[in-house]
């Protein structure tokens, strides 16, 4: 069972035992059926009262497993959670005036009693008797010092919940053998081969001095994919976040950071009604632009072109022809330069306001792209680019976009290594309120024709 699941499973599970629980107490209180006075306010309460435990319940660590891993903490913390889940509950029921006063007082001592045994026993039970195991995380920490070493121990402690280290990564060559009882597997040197033959998940480095090197190298791999976190010293911290701790001891990611569910829907759904929305508004300008072409250049209007997207997965995308007929025919695929001869006057016109972009919003409605991300290189041009910029593969975490940082901040001509920067600086700080500043500069570049030339 995946943590996810697991953690899934505790909230279902907490939620009925809570209310099964106090049922039975009213049902033990009252020897049968309880009076409709009394048992009515649970009846009104029971949604505010289901929340209130299960938000004591991750205060209180029951829905990460790592923090209960002793049958005393797990009891102590499912002990505490039901004491302020049912003090929340009396205060609410008492705050709310006389319709909830009738709220049994025998009732708040009994439930508690049970939910303790309750939510105790099922997760005692579980961790007995069924074959929860997380799935193993296979780390490798870049560094010998103490910090290096106590992590290594704190990570061994938490064993049984995921973590393994396999070993420590010296930044000096000279360093070998063991240190502190933990095998020194190589050196920075040898860090790409190292995540690649022992099939390593995580890399976390206890030295920041040591992250440029490290980065690099994987960065220019094309044969691992690691997340990669650093202990920060306080000049990281000034400039980043700290994204979760190990027992007392901070960890900052630096690779491959999850853009959250929460995120990745709501920013879909936007893509879905806006684009429909902007299909209908901009329909006499899509027909201008139709016309525009079919007069200029002839048919086709549109121009349809295989693009890279989200994990490297090839589509079509459409945009209107901006450029001569067969206009790579003799030179094969090349990017579009400053004052490119290939370049109709009426397709300047388009590129220059960004009107050529606009069939896009098709690829939007289909899922292939979102209206803010990196642009959608060629595969072509990828392959190129793989081979000769470091970290390019990153790029295709996210769906890619008919706008985005890079766009906004640079030209046409923009060089790929630039625009890449542009791109990561997206992916790692992305944001609906980033979003938001984006596309009030594209508006203003589709409005002034200023920043694409």
């Amino acid at each position: 069972m995946s943590r996810k699941a697991y953690v899934a499973l505790s909230v279902l599970l907490d939620a009925l035992a809570v209310n099964a629980c106090f049922v039975a107490a009213f049902f033990l209180r009252y020897g049968g059926t309880p009076p409709a006075f009394n048992y009515t306010p649970y009846v009104l309460l029971w949604p505010l009262i289901t929340a209130y435990y299960l938000l004591a319940g991750y205060i209180y660590g029951l829905y990460e497993p790592e923090r209960t891993e002793s049958p005393w903490a797990l009891a102590s913390a499912v002990a505490r959670a039901t004491a302020l889940g049912i003090l929340l509950t009396a205060a609410t029921a008492f705050f709310l005036g006389p319709r909830f006063f009738s709220f049994n007082r025998l009732v708040i001592l009994i439930a508690p009693v049970l939910q303790f045994a309750a939510l105790l026993v099922w997760r005692l039970a579980a961790l007995r008797l069924t074959p929860i195991r997380w799935p193993e995380s296979r780390i490798l920490i870049l560094g010998t010092d103490p910090a290096a070493v106590e992590l290594a121990r704190e990570l061994e402690r938490r064993a049984g919940w995921g973590p393994r280290v396999l070993g420590l990564v010296a930044l000096d060559a000279g360093e070998r053998g063991d240190v502190a009882g933990l095998p020194v597997l190589g050196t920075v040197a040898d860090a790409t081969r190292l995540v690649a033959e022992l099939d390593v998940d995580r890399i976390i480095v206890s030295s920041p001095a040591a992250v440029r090197e490290l980065v690099e190298r994987l960065a220019l791999s094309d044969e691992v994919d690691v997340r990669v976190e650093v202990i920060p010293d306080l000049y990281e911290i000034f400039i980043g976040t700290v994204d979760s701790a190990v027992s007392d001891i901070p960890l900052m990611q630096l690779t491959g950071r999850p853009v959250p569910g929460w995120f990745e829907l709501t920013k879909r759904a936007i893509d879905v009604v806006a684009a429909a929305v902007l299909l209908a508004v901009l329909s006499p300008l899509l027909l201008f632009a139709a016309i525009g072409v079919l007069i200029t250049m002839g048919r086709p209007v549109l121009y349809l072109q295989e693009r890279v997207g989200k994990d490297m997965r090839v589509f079509r995308i459409v945009k209107f022809r901006t450029m001569v007929r067969e206009a790579e025919k003799a030179t094969g695929p090349v990017l579009a330069e400053e004052d490119d001869p290939r370049i109709t006057p009426f397709g300047r016109f388009l590129r220059k306001y960004r009107i050529d972009e606009l069939p896009q919003l098709v690829n939007i409605l289909k899922g292939d792209m979102s209206f803010i991300g990196p642009r959608p290189e060629r595969p072509a041009f990828v392959e190129q680019y793989l081979r000769e910029i470091p970290g390019y593969r990153e790029r295709f975490r996210v769906k890619p976009g008919v706008t985005g940082l890079a766009q906004v901040s640079g030209t046409y001509a923009t060089t790929a290594e630039r625009k890449l920067k542009f791109d990561l600086i997206y992916m790692y700080h992305q944001s609906l309120l980033m979003d938001v500043q984006i596309l009030v500069q594209t508006l203003r570049v589709v409005l002034t024709g200023h920043g694409a030339r």
